[in-house]
């Protein structure tokens, strides 16, 4: 049988769970596979690993550390804003997101992590950096 190789175009379900069980991500949930070509890099590295080799209909289970999914948290896209500084049309509420500028002149995608009397905390790194994601993978199709 067939095995999935870079190159390929492929279809998988999967579901992403956090190490306390809770889902992430599921794309059964969504009734669609998720198609792309293994080996363009578009995935997070340890996924498209997971999935090479795969037979139609194959599953596997893999446990990627942070390294290998969305990476470890970066400190320098944590920033402390007076509260004063805060843009008043914006609610300065935890889980709130905002678009911020990044030092280099690009946009970034922030939350808001903390509000005290006189700051809030924007964080803008991805909302699963830092952590160990596990992954039930089936290869559905090689296109």
């Amino acid at each position: 049988m067939k095995q999935a190789q870079k190159g390929d175009r492929v279809k998988v379900h999967y579901k992403g769970t956090l190490d306390d069980g809770t889902v992430f991500d599921s794309s059964r949930e969504r009734g669609q596979p998720l198609e792309f070509t293994l080996g363009q890099g578009r995935l997070i590295k340890g996924f498209e690993a997971a999935v090479t080799g795969l037979a139609m209909g194959e599953t596997e289970t893999v446990t990627l550390p942070p390294e290998e999914a969305y990476g470890l948290s970066n400190n320098d896209l944590v920033r402390k804003i007076a509260l004063a500084h805060f843009p008043s049309q914006i609610e300065a509420k935890v889980g709130v997101y905002v678009t911020t500028k990044h030092p280099d002149g690009g946009m970034l995608e922030a939350v808001i992590t903390e509000v005290t009397e006189d700051a809030v905390t924007l964080d803008a790194n991805h909302p699963l950096a830092g952590k160990a994601l596990t992954f039930e993978i089936e290869l559905v199709d090689i296109v």
